[in-house]
Parts: structure tokens; C-alpha cells; sequence
């Protein structure tokens, strides 16, 4: 096939502590005015710098639903431990005070993830 690249499997062991299980951390809040494509990758672009350096944190997606009211962002962690050292009230009034909206966090047991771009497959140790 061409352009297919055959996949890399990396344990996570390799890249996280013993005991810890990758999750999958779904934040979401209603917007109080719909947003635009173009005003939300503004908006996203402003804060993507804070997420580079967070401990932890594999991978983060920003989200805007079709209609534009409603974002949030779909995080891969290395733990849960990882994902609650961030989901503080401090990151809570920022997300209020950037967005007017409460957000909601939902987490998810995350063991294998499929990564194409790299050609690799994460496995949770």
C-alpha cells in the first residue's frame, strides 16, 4: 500500500511510571455566545502555548461543536494523577474567565490508542 506505514507499538511503560494507566480526559462547556471557526482557533491558539510543558500530558485536542456553542478539549494523559493536577479551581475560574462557561471533565480508561500520523500504537502497560 502506498503511503502506508507499519505501525510502532510503544508500551507506555517505557514512557511512564510503573502503575499508571494512560486515561482520556473529555472537558466540555456551553458557550454563552456561539463561536465562530476563525474566533475559536484565535481563542485556542492564545491559550495552546500554557499545554506544552504541562507534566504528563500526552496530546491535547481543541473542540468546537458544529453549531459553535459549545468547546472543550479531549486530553490524553498519562494518569489520572497527571490530568487532576490540572483540572484545579484555579484552571476552572481560567476557563470561566476566558469563556464564561463552567466546564465539565468526564475521564476514560484509554489502553490502546491508535496514532497515524506517527505510525504508532500506544499500549498501556
Amino acid at each position: 500500500m502506498e503511503g502506508y506505514k507499519r505501525p510502532c507499538y510503544l508500551l507506555l511503560s517505557e514512557t511512564a511510571h510503573k502503575g499508571e494507566k494512560m486515561i482520556t480526559a473529555i472537558v466540555q462547556f456551553g458557550l454563552p455566545h456561539p463561536l465562530t471557526v476563525d474566533k475559536a482557533k484565535e481563542i485556542f491558539s492564545s491559550t495552546a502555548p500554557k499545554y506544552r510543558e504541562i507534566k504528563g500530558l500526552i496530546r491535547k485536542y481543541y473542540l468546537l461543536s458544529q453549531d459553535g456553542q459549545t468547546a472543550g478539549g479531549v486530553y490524553l494523559w498519562h494518569s489520572r494523577e497527571y490530568a487532576e493536577q490540572l483540572y484545579t479551581d484555579e484552571w476552572r475560574r481560567f476557563i470561566m474567565d476566558k469563556y464564561s462557561a463552567e466546564p465539565t471533565v468526564q475521564y476514560f480508561q484509554s489502553p490502546v490508542v491508535v496514532d497515524n500520523l506517527n505510525g504508532e500504537i500506544l499500549v498501556d502497560d
